[in-house]
C-alpha cells in the first residue's frame, strides 16, 4: 500500500483524525501493518507490552484468564486500539487479544507510541477519552453485577 493511502486510512481513525497528514506519514512509516487469521493471538495476558495495536479491519476478542479458562470480556472493533495499557502503565499485558476472524492491524512499537503521545497532544487526549470511556463502562458493569441486574 502506498504511504499516501496509509495516511488516508489513518485519518479515518478517530484516534488520529486531528493529526496533520505530515505527522501521520511518520506514523505510517514507523508502524507495521500486520494480518492475522481467525484464532491467531496478537498477545497474551502476562506478556511484556512491546506495542499497541490499532484495529484496521476485522474484530478481535479480549480475553482474561480465569480458573475455568479464558473468558471473553470485550470485542475490539475497527478503529479501536488495544495493548496501550501495558505501555502507558508499564505493566504486563492485562488480557489476551485473539483475532475472531481475518484481522488487519497497525502495530505501533512502544517507543514510537510513547513518542507520538509526547509530540502530539491531540492523540494523547483521544487515548484519555478511550480509557475514560472504557473505565465508565467497566464501572457501570460492576454496579450492575453488584445489584444483580447484569
Amino acid at each position: 500500500m502506498l504511504l499516501k493511502d496509509e495516511v488516508g486510512m489513518l485519518q479515518r481513525i478517530p484516534l488520529f483524525s486531528g493529526v496533520e497528514p505530515a505527522k501521520l506519514k511518520l506514523l505510517a512509516f514507523t508502524s507495521d501493518r500486520v494480518s492475522y487469521g481467525p484464532g491467531q493471538i496478537l498477545f497474551r495476558q502476562g506478556d511484556e507490552g512491546d506495542a499497541a495495536y490499532v484495529i484496521l479491519s476485522g474484530t478481535a476478542d479480549i480475553l482474561v484468564e480465569s480458573e475455568s479458562g479464558p473468558i471473553k470480556i470485550a470485542e475490539a472493533e475497527p478503529n479501536s486500539i488495544v495493548g496501550e495499557i501495558s505501555i502507558l502503565c508499564d505493566v504486563s499485558r492485562t488480557a489476551t487479544v485473539r483475532a475472531s476472524g481475518p484481522l488487519e492491524v497497525l502495530r505501533i512499537r512502544k517507543d514510537h507510541f510513547l513518542r507520538l503521545l509526547r509530540e502530539f497532544p491531540e492523540i494523547t487526549i483521544e487515548i484519555l477519552r478511550v480509557l475514560a470511556d472504557r473505565l465508565s463502562h467497566t464501572t457501570a458493569e460492576l454496579i450492575d453485577a453488584r445489584n444483580g441486574t447484569g
